[in-house]
């Protein structure tokens, strides 16, 4: 399995020693998220400190970005770094476009297919010369002068993966993108009845290969040296489903378990504001439908038989007291446990 850690996002000088240490225990790739602080500079730090480790945003916002914005930003990415760039998508929900970044809301899976496709549209266009002329729904791209246009790379294109967790945006996952970000929110069991079923018919559709097509997550891990400290990690875990099941967006995960009730309720504390509640309502039992829990000596196995011959990649987040030696021990065993994804392939 891979193995992915956060950078420090909001101190830029911890990007690069971070990236350093995690390269060096093993791990195959850094992420960024786009949540208080942008997501896309850290990674740039870390580009240049580091030689092999992948980086990646998982995920950054599209609309907001015009697909020539994003594109220009991953392409640079991606050639300072030698070709380690994954550029990770996501939607966010209607409220959050409405009424956090002031765009206009269109059903959000044939705007990111139509993103994507916009993407490589550009990236071919500079690459080898092609003439832009990307013209769909959402997005019309037919002006492209020198002046514009980067240097080619000589490198493979970018690989784009997307969040997704309906059913339309997972067939547009396996439609057209290289990978999916599954949302924390999200077990086993919906993985497997919900979300495999319609990324592996987008796959049919777009005529791709599972073993190109990076799984990565979803869900948590709840880890530390002693059980105390796992308990410490549930409860902040415990807060965070909190928050994510008082959206109806996600729903269907909680009633696939049982669990609507719990969802309606959540969502009238959301109205009501009462966020600081809400993780008094997650019981122990709902925490482990979504996370691999267990100590050190525990973790890969808990690793295994939560996300094992389900997902490719999932990402980890040791506490900085932790021994560098201990976290390479730990990394190497987990990337021990078998995976379907053997690689990206771009340039089909």
């Amino acid at each position: 399995m891979r193995v992915f850690t956060i950078l420090p996002l909001r101190h830029w000088r911890e990007a690069a020693p971070a990236a350093q240490s995690a390269e060096a225990a093993g791990f195959d790739a850094v992420m960024s998220v786009e949540l208080r602080h942008d997501p896309f500079t850290p990674l740039a730090l870390a580009a240049l400190a580091t030689e092999t480790v992948e980086l990646t945003p998982s995920v950054a916002i599209a609309f907001p970005r015009s697909p020539t914005v994003m594109a220009h930003t991953a392409w640079d990415l991606h050639a300072n770094s030698n070709g380690r760039f994954v550029l990770g998508l996501g939607s966010q929900v209607k409220g959050h476009n409405e009424r956090r970044y002031g765009i206009a809301w269109t059903p959000p899976a044939p705007r990111l297919r139509d993103y994507v496709l916009a993407l490589r549209a550009l990236w071919r266009c500079w690459e080898t010369g092609e003439r832009l002329n990307f013209e769909s729904p959402h997005y019309k791209l037919t002006l492209m002068t020198p002046a514009f246009a980067p240097e080619p790379t000589g490198l493979p294109m970018i690989p784009v993966t997307i969040a997704a967790v309906g059913d339309a945006m997972l067939r547009v996952a396996g439609q057209v993108a290289d990978g999916v970000r599954l949302h924390p929110l999200c077990s086993r069991r919906y993985l497997e009845e919900i979300c495999m079923p319609q990324m592996l018919e987008g796959m049919r559709r777009g005529g791709r290969s599972r073993e190109r097509f990076d799984i990565h997550g979803g869900g948590f891990v709840c880890t530390g040296p002693d059980q105390q400290t796992v308990a410490a990690e549930m409860n902040k875990t415990r807060e965070r489903i909190g928050f994510y099941g008082s959206t109806r967006t996600y729903s269907p995960i909680l009633e696939l378990h049982g669990l609507g009730d719990l969802g309606l309720k959540l969502h009238r504390m959301s109205v009501s504001n009462q966020w600081d509640k809400m993780g008094d309502e997650i019981s122990d039992d709902v925490v482990r439908i979504f996370a691999a829990c267990g100590t050190y000596d525990e973790l890969p196995g808990a690793i295994a038989e939560r996300f094992g011959g389900a997902a490719d990649s999932v990402d980890i987040h040791f506490p900085p007291n932790a021994p560098p030696g201990l976290v390479r021990e730990l990394v190497t065993d987990i990337k021990r446990i078998p995976h379907v994804f053997q690689g990206f392939q771009t340039n089909q």
